[in-house]
């Protein structure tokens, strides 16, 4: 199982630092994801899920305009799932030369934290954990394990999960 934890600045608890960042765009998030590794198209779904989730639960604004579904396999943002999926379950290239505005406005330091924390794990297992998490089981209540879903990820369950994650995580 990931943990954060590195989601300390100077000695306080993130969750009462106001945020600095600039509202992003999921693709400039998925390059800055992209310019750390190549990854396959599913981890690169759940790591750009686990920046927005920590990000609106340790800034309470939400990273990107874009929202999660909760689809079969984990949350998935249409948008970036439109842009990579002729790479089906290959390998998506590291961006090598990331363009300076690419990254602009881009929360890098929480993007570092969230790179450092999870990307050990491939997509399956990234899947796995957004399984046992309730913004995801809460999206997809009352269906089969197999149905087709556009239900989104509810913004409230996300902060008050990852709140809980978050607090526990800083008494072990």
């Amino acid at each position: 199982m990931a943990k954060i934890y590195s989601f300390q600045k100077r000695g306080k608890n993130m969750l009462t630092v106001e945020a600095k960042s600039s509202v992003s765009t999921i693709d400039n998030v998925a390059k800055a994801f992209l310019s750390f590794d190549s990854m396959t198209h599913k981890k690169l779904q759940k790591l750009c899920y686990y920046a927005y989730a920590w990000h609106l639960t340790l800034y309470k604004q939400p990273l990107f305009e874009e929202k999660f579904q909760a689809w079969i396999h984990g949350p998935v943002a249409p948008t970036l799932y439109k842009q990579y999926k002729e790479y089906g379950w290959k390998e998506i290239p590291k961006l090598e030369d990331v363009e300076s505005d690419a990254l602009h406005g881009s929360p890098n330091e929480i993007l570092t934290m969230v790179f450092n924390s999870y990307g050990h794990l491939d997509g399956d297992e990234l899947e796995y954990l957004t399984h046992t998490e309730s913004p995801w089981l809460e999206a997809r209540k009352g269906l089969e394990p197999d149905s087709i879903s556009q239900n989104e990820l509810d913004d409230t369950t996300i902060i008050n999960y990852y709140t809980e994650v978050f607090e526990n995580g800083q008494n072990d």
